[in-house]
């Protein structure tokens, strides 16, 4: 499960040492950890502990509790609108494999920092047949240039630190050692800039995904998302 660390005015987000996948548990920490973070610090580092960063939704934990798809859908919406307008710099460290939600997510961030060497940041939707919703498709074609969006989103390509570095998708690649101390003194540098005005540029500067993620919150999701009739 996701845990927490305070570096002086910088908290580290560490996400877990499995798939970190969404489920709604973990949602639910994450959430609180959030919450601690809002209230005490003035920039965000999130990372992992394992060869994953997130591996996105959890459809095996979906499909046995369809009954559940509009809360949990409504769920993962309302966790990237948060995280994509949090009142402070964030870092994403991304230390092993960043896919689907989970690169979503990491899209959410300000800034990110890859490992070089291995690891593949990837939206595999188009080979499982889930479409993105809407929210989710105008956060990645905000944050990506046309052609990379484009690319990621269309084919499913699997980009490696320094292809997704040099596409623009992540700021740095480094070595796997480095990324977590990079991000953080990336972060550091910019604890001055945390506070309401910061928050107010980001909500003006993403108004457009950010309501879109509210009414994918606020509505029935499209049955089609995970392929259902």
């Amino acid at each position: 499960m996701p845990t927490i660390d305070r570096h002086d005015a910088v908290f580290v987000l560490d996400l877990g040492d499995t798939e970190n996948r969404f489920h709604p548990d973990w949602i639910a920490e994450v959430n609180a950890h959030l919450d601690q973070v809002e209230k005490d610090a003035s920039a965000l580092v999130t990372t992992a502990s394992g060869k994953i960063w997130s591996n996105g939704l959890d459809l095996e934990w979906l499909m046995e509790h369809p009954e559940q798809f509009p809360a949990y859908t409504s769920s993962v919406h309302d966790l990237l609108a948060r995280m994509l307008s949090l009142p402070m710099i964030t870092v994403a460290a991304l230390q092993g494999h960043t896919f689907a939600a989970g690169a979503m997510l990491s899209l959410c961030h300000d800034f990110r920092i890859m490992r070089a060497d291995r690891g593949y940041w990837c939206l595999p939707e188009a080979d499982i047949n889930i479409p993105f919703s809407v929210g989710m498709s105008a956060l990645i074609q905000a944050r990506l240039t046309p052609q990379t969006a484009h690319q990621a989103m269309v084919t499913a390509r699997r980009f490696g630190g320094q292809e997704a570095y040099a596409r623009q998708i992540v700021d740095e690649a480094a070595p796997e050692a480095e990324v977590r101390e990079k991000a953080l003194a990336l972060a550091t540098a910019h604890v001055p800039k945390a506070g309401p005005a910061l928050q107010t540029i980001k909500t003006r500067m993403y108004a457009g995904v950010l309501a879109a993620l509210k009414s994918e919150s606020d509505k029935a999701p499209d049955a089609q998302l995970l392929g259902r009739p």
